[in-house]
C-alpha cells in the first residue's frame, strides 16, 4: 500500500508531500501531466531533485533505480556528458532563433539514415505535434477524412486522436474528454490491437475513406504489447491496397528497440513516422516524416500547414543530435537486450516463487509485467486482455519496490524503460526487490 501522506515523524517523504501540498494550489492536481500522478498506484506522487546515470534523488535524499527514463528519453542514462557538452555548446551561442540553423539539417541527416521509412523529415517540439502533423498530412495527401487507430494505442492529446477505446468491429470513435466533440472524433475508427479481421472488415466497408492506419508497432501505452507478424502484414498489405497511408508511431519505440526504430527490427516500412523522446535527448523535440513524395505536402513545399516558434530549437537539436551520436557509434542494443532478459527472468522466477500469475512482456529495453486477476495466465494482446489486469496489485508492487529503491512506472499499463547505465549488479539489485516484494504479495 502507498506510504502514509501525513507529515508525522514516521513520514519518509515530508519535503515531497510539502512540494505537493504547494503544486495543487498552482497546478491543476499538483502536475503538469497526469502521468505523474500516483492516481493509478495511490498516495502522493514523489518529487525529484536530480537525476545522474541511473539514478534518481528525491527532494527527501532517498535515491532510486530509475526505470522511467523520463517516459523514455533517456537510454544514455541522466546527464550523459557528451550530450550535456552538447548543450553547453548550443547554450553559448543562443537558446532560440526562430530561424535556419545548419544544426536542424544535421539532425534531420542522422534521421533519415536511420530509420528506414523516412526520406525527408519535419522538426517540432512534441510527439503529440508528431502524430498530429502526421495525421493531418495523411489526410491532405489522399484528400481523405477517416483514420484508423487501435484501443490501447495513445498518440498524444490532439482531439481526433484522444477516443475511447472501441470494440474489434470498426466502430466511431467516442470522445475521451470533455472539450471534444462527438464531430472531432467521428471519423477516428477504433479497432482492437492484433485483430487482423476487424482491419479486414474495416478496410472492405469504408476503404475508399481511410486516410491513414495509425499505430504503435510494438505498444507501450497501455503497457508493452507485441504485435503479431500477421497483424502488421495485415496493416501494409490493406493501407497499401487502398491507397491509404500507414503511420508508425515510434515517440516510444524510435531509436530505442533498434537504431531504425521497431520497423527496423520488425521489418515493415510504413509510409510515415512520428518521433519523439530519444530523438530529443531528454528536450522537447519531435519529427515526423516519410516518404519524399508525401512530405513535399507540407508547407512551404506544398500546402498542408504546420509550423511552430520552437521548432528546431537549438538545445534540443543539440541533444539529441549528440544522443544519436552515442547510439549510432556505440549500438548497445544487444547489451540492452542482454539486461531486458535477465529482468524478464528474474521477474517472471519471482512472480512464479509468489505463486503470482503473471504475463510478462518484453522487447529489448521495454517491458511490463501484467497482474493477472484470475488462476490462469492470460497472454496480454490488446486493450480488452490488458484492461483485466489487477490494478490495485500492481499499486501494491509498485509501492513495495519504491520502498526498495526501485522506480517504476506509476501504473499497470506504462512500459518501464532502462538505459545503458544499468548495470549487471543494478539489475540483480532490481530481480531482488522484486523477489521481495512478491513474497509480500502471494496469497488470494
Amino acid at each position: 500500500m502507498p506510504p502514509s501522506a501525513s507529515t508525522s515523524a514516521t513520514d519518509p517523504r515530508p519535503r515531497s508531500h510539502a512540494a505537493f501540498a504547494r503544486a495543487r494550489q498552482l497546478i491543476p492536481g499538483g502536475v503538469n501531466s497526469p502521468a505523474r500522478a500516483f492516481g493509478a498506484v495511490g498516495g502522493e506522487p514523489i518529487f525529484f531533485a536530480r537525476a545522474e546515470g541511473q539514478w534518481l534523488t528525491d527532494v527527501d535524499g532517498h535515491t532510486y533505480l530509475d526505470y522511467i527514463g523520463s517516459w523514455g528519453p533517456m537510454i544514455l542514462g541522466h546527464r550523459h556528458p557528451r550530450v550535456l557538452a552538447a548543450i553547453e555548446r548550443a547554450l553559448a551561442t543562443g537558446t532560440s532563433y526562430g530561424a535556419p540553423t545548419e544544426a536542424e539539417s544535421g539532425l534531420a541527416e542522422r534521421i533519415i539514415d536511420a530509420v528506414p521509412s523516412v526520406e525527408k523529415v519535419r522538426l517540432v517540439s512534441s510527439g503529440t505535434e508528431a502524430a498530429m502533423s502526421a495525421v493531418r498530412l495523411a489526410r491532405g495527401f489522399t484528400g481523405r477524412d477517416r483514420i484508423v487507430k487501435f484501443a490501447g494505442n495513445y498518440h498524444g492529446h490532439a482531439d481526433s486522436l484522444l477516443v475511447a477505446a472501441g470494440s474489434s468491429a470498426a466502430t466511431l470513435g467516442v470522445p475521451d474528454s470533455p472539450g471534444i466533440t462527438a464531430g472531432t472524433a467521428r471519423d477516428t475508427l477504433v479497432l482492437e490491437y492484433n485483430d487482423p479481421a476487424a482491419l479486414e472488415d474495416a478496410f472492405a466497408a469504408q476503404g475508399d475513406a481511410i486516410a491513414a492506419v495509425l499505430m504503435e508497432p510494438v505498444v507501450g501505452n497501455m503497457g508493452l504489447v507485441v504485435p503479431t507478424p500477421e497483424f502488421l502484414t495485415t496493416a501494409r498489405r490493406l493501407t497499401q491496397a487502398h491507397g491509404a497511408l500507414l503511420v508508425f508511431d515510434e515517440v516510444m519505440t524510435g531509436f530505442r528497440l533498434a537504431y531504425g526504430g521497431a520497423q527496423e527490427l520488425l521489418g515493415v516500412t510504413p509510409d510515415l513516422t512520428t518521433l519523439g523522446k530519444i530523438v530529443g535527448g531528454g528536450l522537447p523535440l519531435g519529427a515526423y516524416g516519410g516518404r519524399a513524395d508525401v512530405m513535399d505536402h507540407v508547407l512551404p513545399a506544398g500546402k498542408v500547414f504546420q509550423a511552430g516558434t520552437l521548432s528546431g530549437n537549438p538545445l534540443a537539436v543539440a541533444a539529441g543530435t549528440a544522443t544519436l551520436d552515442v547510439l549510432r557509434e556505440e549500438r548497445p542494443y544487444a547489451a540492452l537486450d542482454r539486461h531486458g532478459a535477465m529482468l524478464e527472468a528474474g521477474f517472471r522466477d519471482a512472480a512464479t516463487a509468489a505463486g503470482l500469475p503473471v504475463w510478462i512482456a518484453r522487447v529489448g529495453s521495454m517491458m511490463t509485467m501484467f497482474f493477472q486477476r484470475g488462476p490462469e495466465v492470460v497472454p496480454v494482446t490488446g486493450w480488452r486482455t490488458a484492461s483485466a489486469s489487477d490494478t490495485p496489485r500492481y499499486g501494491a508492487f509498485f509501492w513495495g519496490m519504491i520502498e526498495r529503491g526501485v522506480y517504476l512506472p506509476c501504473s499497470q499499463y506504462e512500459a518501464l524503460f532502462f538505459s545503458t547505465a544499468h548495470s549487471d549488479a543494478d539489475i540483480a539489485a532490481t530481480i531482488a526487490a522484486a523477489k521481495d516484494t512478491l513474497a509480500t504479495l502471494a496469497g488470494p
